[in-house]
């Protein structure tokens, strides 16, 4: 059975949209999908389905369970494979890497993602995922900050170190 990652955006932040990942697995074990796990609290997503998640269907299965509506992304494996093996900062710091991965093709504005780059900092965009290396990390970063007003879309963003361990729950 194919297997699926699910990429929600802006859960468990600041005690807002608050979606615990034991009741998102039995949703979404509800919901038809086998074999759900879940990596951290911010809404990392693997399943098998049949058939490709629909994303307005799992988004339903979250306002009935949750009551309210999130934004997310589902890739096949395939589609998170190739974005992972894209990666132009592999042999940096996991926690130095960052993935900015777009819902829609992104249409960089080139000048004011240089105007808010860190010196540090450096990226590539390729096909529709921002790969941002800031090895002072992001905390700060005003790039980071401003990054889907940058892209000129929807975009969620995970961290080398994530985008490894999910990799994993596929292969296993």
């Amino acid at each position: 059975m194919p297997s699926f990652v699910i990429l929600f955006r802006g859960i468990n932040v600041s005690g807002k949209n608050i979606m615990p990942m034991k009741a998102l697995v039995e949703a979404l074990n509800a919901g038809g999908f086998h074999h759900v796990k879940t990596y951290i609290q911010s809404g990392n997503v693997v399943v098998q389905s049949a058939q490709p998640p629909k994303i307005e269907f799992i988004k339903q299965l979250v306002a009935d369970k949750f009551g309210f509506v999130v934004d997310l992304l589902i890739l096949s494996q395939a589609e998170f494979e190739q974005i992972r093996v894209n990666n132009p900062y592999d042999s940096a710091e996991g926690k130095f890497v960052h993935f900015y991965i777009c819902g829609q093709t992104p249409t960089l504005d080139v000048d004011k993602t240089q105007h808010l780059l860190a010196e540090t900092e450096s990226y590539q965009l390729i096909d529709s995922v921002l790969y941002l290396h800031a090895p002072n990390g992001i905390g700060r970063s005003k790039l980071v900050a401003k990054v889907e007003a940058c892209l000129g879309v929807f975009a969620t963003g995970r961290n080398l170190n994530t985008i490894n361990k999910l990799h994993k729950m596929l292969t296993a």
